[in-house]
């Protein structure tokens, strides 16, 4: 069984990856960064999703000698021009710190009426192999935001964005309906195929 190196050390992400790629009918042995502790972390200098989430996956195969993944995602919002998009993780100033970039989120949309608080997430997930060979796909899942966080499911953004046709936020529905609609879910199911083709 080929190994996979998916360039995260979210422990909720790679659980959530596991999820989506095993049930994608790919069963290759999907470890997380973290079980190789001396690789760095990549900055994330692209200016897309795109470019992001080949840095990481490109990086991760160099460092490992091993076919790596990444993604790179975030809520695009149009009352705010698409922002925070790649600055989502960090929107708040400091990184990954979901609750502060909540409460700035919603305190710069605190005047937007609900026709104009449409979103959506937007995932980029690529395919780094050690020979040089790459791909990237990508996924969207579209919504519009509430008011207050609503919850306990997730992480980011999930508490505040109501996918379209639902009458509940991301972190209220189960991991398997989540992964069934989310942008994550689409760009990997999309991604597992190119997996099988290139890794046999």
């Amino acid at each position: 069984m080929k190994r996979l190196v998916l360039a995260t050390r979210n422990a909720h992400k790679i659980a959530e990856l596991r999820a989506i790629l095993v049930g994608a009918g790919l069963h290759n042995d999907l470890v997380g960064a973290d079980t190789y502790p001396g690789v760095p972390d990549v900055k994330e200098t692209g200016i897309t999703f795109a470019e992001n989430a080949l840095l990481k996956a490109r990086a991760l195969a160099k460092a490992t000698g091993l076919p790596a993944v990444a993604d790179d995602s975030g809520l695009c919002v149009d009352a705010l021009g698409g922002a925070p998009g790649i600055f989502s993780a960090r929107w708040s100033g400091r990184h990954g710190d979901d609750r502060a970039n909540l409460d700035l989120l919603l305190a710069q949309l605190a005047d937007v009426d609900d026709p104009h608080r449409t979103a959506h997430f937007a995932c980029a997930a690529a395919l780094a192999l050690p020979d040089g060979t790459e791909r990237v796909v990508e996924g969207r899942l579209e919504g519009t935001l509430r008011h207050t966080p609503v919850g306990d499911g997730g992480f980011g953004y999930d508490p505040i964005l109501q996918p379209l046709g639902d009458t509940r936020t991301c972190a209220q529905l189960t991991p398997e309906e989540k992964n069934a609609i989310s942008h994550r879910g689409k760009a990997f199911r999309a991604l597992a195929p190119v997996v099988r083709e290139l890794l046999g």
